[in-house]
């Protein structure tokens, strides 16, 4: 039996249209109601015919009607859906019953324009409590649904018509081989604020060429998420419409149970494209500067790992230093040991990239020249090591500039 070769990300992603069979468009609406007529802000994404689909969800118990429309058209272990509808500018968030009927009748006009016999799942993004501009919406989903193809111009400008207050589009794509055939996951995601698990105020949208039923989409993104979208920390707010949703169309004609290799090769790519989109959601924070992997090692739990993890990620402090270059490990020691896991300093270590600041709890001094050209840099890595078992968490964190408060501090 043929076996799956190594799944391998793709240099240039170009979002979901990377895919067989998968369908998008987007067009502007002036949904922001700001009167730009340029701007796109509604994406639909169709599979031509129903598909299996799975998502993963906000735990914020303020949760946007879109949150509430797909997770009752997913309750059904064989559900099939049409696409996603997805639009930005306004969260459609707090809004009431009214947000529900407004979600749910972007679902049937997705699929009245479309004539594809099944539901489509909604998404929204943008500012909470204010009603969405039906009219304008229901005009822009029969522009997008006449517009729809397998295009890469598409594409791209559905992976942009998703953004806020992102300054770039994300997208991510992951391939491998299996019996002469080859499998591709490609995604998009937005996001850029009010970034913290579970999850983030983020929208990730997945597709794949396999025959996966909902469970089996479900299980795989469930684990993908755990390990990337919920590892992911900016400014400690989690969001009202955290939404990942992975759909299926199933025309490789391979089903991911077929072998073990498949099924995880097929978990991995997913694992890839999720991983790969978590960072460029980091890497474009709202006037972030910095991006920081902050691993932890030598816990008791995970649990510990991912205590230590958060206080030292979400941390003012540390986060400020960071942004200025200061490699003052002393404010990570402090965090570290707030997350009362019961660190004992004699036993503390803690790494900038590869160079040491702390080795069982006594100052490196002698490589302070060292530590500062590591946090000067854009990307980096610290690792905390607390030698107290075997468990880890690595978490995706930002420094924290007095632009990102100049930002939000109005809308």
């Amino acid at each position: 039996m043929s076996q799956a070769t190594t799944v391998q990300l793709i240099d240039d992603p170009r979002g979901l249209s990377d895919c067989p069979g998968f369908q998008t468009s987007a067009t502007a609406c002036d949904i922001r109601e700001n009167g730009d007529a340029s701007q796109l802000d509604l994406a639909l994404l169709s599979t031509r015919k129903p598909c299996y689909a799975a998502g993963v969800f906000t735990q914020n118990d303020v949760c946007a009607a879109p949150v509430h429309a797909c997770r009752s058209v997913l309750a059904s272990p064989t559900a099939k859906v049409g696409g996603i509808v997805v639009n930005s500018g306004n969260a459609n968030a707090a809004t009431g019953e009214q947000g529900l009927r407004d979600a749910q009748e972007m679902s049937a006009l997705a699929q009245a324009e479309t004539g594809i016999d099944a539901p489509f799942l909604v998404c929204s993004t943008g500012r909470i409590g204010r009603k969405l501009p039906m009219g304008k919406i229901r005009s822009g989903i029969a522009n997008a649904a006449q517009s729809l193809a397998e295009k890469t111009e598409n594409s791209l400008q559905a992976a942009d018509a998703i953004l806020t207050s992102d300054t770039r589009r994300k997208c991510a794509t992951a391939r491998f081989q299996y019996k002469t055939k080859t499998i591709t996951v490609a995604g998009m995601a937005k996001g850029a604020g009010m970034i913290e698990p579970n999850m983030a105020t983020m929208l990730a949208f997945l597709a794949t060429d396999l025959v996966a039923d909902n469970t089996a989409l479900k299980n795989t993104l469930t684990r993908a998420c755990n390990q990337t979208f919920n590892r992911i920390s900016i400014d400690g707010d989690m969001s009202t419409n955290d939404t990942v949703l992975i759909l299926a169309n199933g025309q490789s004609d391979l089903e991911p149970h077929e072998s073990p290799e498949l099924l995880q090769a097929f978990r991995e790519a997913v694992y890839l494209v999720c991983d790969a989109l978590a960072e460029k959601i980091v890497g474009d924070g709202e006037k972030v500067t910095k991006l920081i992997e902050l691993v932890v090692e030598g816990c008791r739990s995970e649990s510990d790992a991912e205590k230590v993890a958060r206080a030292v990620g979400n941390s003012l402090l540390v986060k400020s230093s960071w942004y200025g270059s200061d490699p003052n490990w002393g404010r990570l020691a402090c965090a570290a040991g707030y997350a009362c896991v019961g660190l004992d300093e004699s036993r503390f270590d803690i790494h900038y990239d590869d160079v040491p600041a702390l080795l069982g709890g006594v100052p490196q001094d002698a490589n302070i020249g060292l530590w500062k050209q590591v946090v000067a840099k854009k990307r980096f890595r610290i690792t905390l090591n607390v030698n107290q078992g075997n468990s880890t968490f690595r978490l995706l964190t930002s420094d924290l500039s007095e632009a990102y408060v100049n930002f939000n501090k109005s809308e």
